[in-house]
C-alpha cells in the first residue's frame, strides 16, 4: 500500500514539474499528435491577455515561430497568408505565436500584409508547456530582449506547425530542429483535405 502511495505521488509531483527549456533544439520533447494543447495565456496584438480555451475554439492550424525578425519566419507566415482562403474554406482558423511583444506582432502583420491573427508568448510559457522552447544562442540576447519588451533574452522555440481539432487535440505536426526548413502552404493544403 505505501508503495502505491509513493508511486501516486512521484507521478503528481511530475506531472506538475514546471516546463523546461532544451539545451538545443535537437533536445526538445515537443507534445505529439492525439495530445491536447495545453491551456495557457497569450497576448493579442493590443496587448490584451487571452486563454487558450478562448483562442483554440475551433480547427486550427496553429504557427509557432522564432520571431518577425526571422527571415524564414517571415517567408512562412506570408506562405500562409497565401492560402488563407483555402485553409479558412476548410473550417480552420489560422493562429501564429511567437515570442515577439504585441507592439512587433502589429509591425509584422503590416509589413507581411497578413489577415489572420498573431499573439504573443514573450515569457515562453506557452510555448515552453508544448515542449518546443531551446535556450538562445548568447548572440540572440539583445535582440530577442529588444523583440520581448526585455521579457525573454534566453530562448527560442522552435518553428512547429500544429493542426488541431475542435477539441484543441493535435492531429498533425511538422517540426525540424533546423529552423530553415519550413512546411510549405501547398502541403499543408493536402494535409487538411485529408483530415
Amino acid at each position: 500500500m505505501k508503495k502505491n502511495v509513493f508511486l501516486f505521488l512521484l507521478l503528481s509531483f511530475i506531472t506538475y514539474l514546471p516546463a523546461q527549456i532544451a539545451d538545443k533544439p535537437e533536445n526538445i520533447a515537443p507534445l505529439l499528435i492525439g495530445e491536447k494543447i495545453p491551456n495557457s495565456t497569450l497576448q493579442d496584438v493590443q496587448g490584451k491577455t487571452k486563454n487558450t480555451n478562448e483562442i483554440f475554439v475551433q480547427k486550427t492550424v496553429l504557427i509557432v515561430y522564432r520571431g518577425g525578425w526571422c527571415p524564414y519566419c517571415n517567408a512562412q507566415l506570408a506562405d500562409m497568408q497565401e492560402i488563407e482562403k483555402d485553409i479558412l474554406s476548410l473550417g480552420y482558423q489560422i493562429i501564429a505565436v511567437s515570442p515577439d511583444a504585441p507592439s512587433f506582432l502589429k509591425e509584422t502583420i503590416e509589413k507581411d500584409h497578413l489577415g489572420y491573427q498573431l499573439y504573443a508568448d514573450s515569457n515562453g510559457v506557452f510555448s515552453k508547456a508544448l515542449g518546443i522552447a531551446f535556450a538562445a544562442p548568447e548572440k540572440y540576447s539583445k535582440m530577442l530582449g529588444k523583440y520581448s519588451d526585455n521579457k525573454n533574452t534566453n530562448w527560442l522555440p522552435v518553428p512547429t506547425v500544429y493542426v488541431l481539432n475542435e477539441n484543441q487535440e493535435i492531429e498533425f505536426l511538422y517540426i525540424n530542429p533546423d529552423y530553415s526548413k519550413r512546411l510549405s502552404g501547398r502541403v499543408l493544403l493536402n494535409v487538411l483535405k485529408s483530415l
